[in-house]
């Protein structure tokens, strides 16, 4: 995988997701992938275990923003911005390993922005270019 091969699954994820398209969305993941999500504990092991409730979920408006993707091999990071129903942006980490083209694990962390506090302003650099 390269940077624009895993920004193409990712957007593909994204996009299908965001259009209610769960089953479309999911075509990325090997049939048994695992699903963790660390700051609640849950993890879910194959498709059928976490398709069932992204169909239902209670939202009913996701955006998505993808502002970074780093990674090399089969392991990769992505960082990206997600609102429910018009609420504030929260942002995102999503830790992806894939086999070949596929998807196996997949770590999401998802976090509130704060405000920079202004006692360390003479020592930030400009915020590095999405896209």
């Amino acid at each position: 995988m390269d940077d624009a091969a895993v920004r193409a699954v990712l957007l593909h994820y994204l996009e299908r997701s965001a259009a209610g398209d769960e089953e479309g969305a999911s075509s990325i993941y090997h049939p048994d992938a695992v699903l963790e999500f660390p700051q609640s504990g849950e993890r879910f092991e194959g498709v059928a275990t976490f398709l069932p409730w992204r169909r239902e979920y209670p939202a009913t408006s996701i955006e998505y923003e993808l502002d970074r993707v780093r990674g090399r091999g089969d392991v990769w990071v992505a960082e990206l911005r997600i609102r429910y129903d018009g609420g504030p942006w929260l942002f995102g980490v999503d830790v992806l390993e894939f086999r070949g083209d596929e998807v196996v694990r997949e770590s999401i962390y998802v976090a509130e922005g704060w405000d920079a506090p202004e006692w360390r302003a003479r020592w930030r650099a400009a915020p590095p270019p999405t896209g």
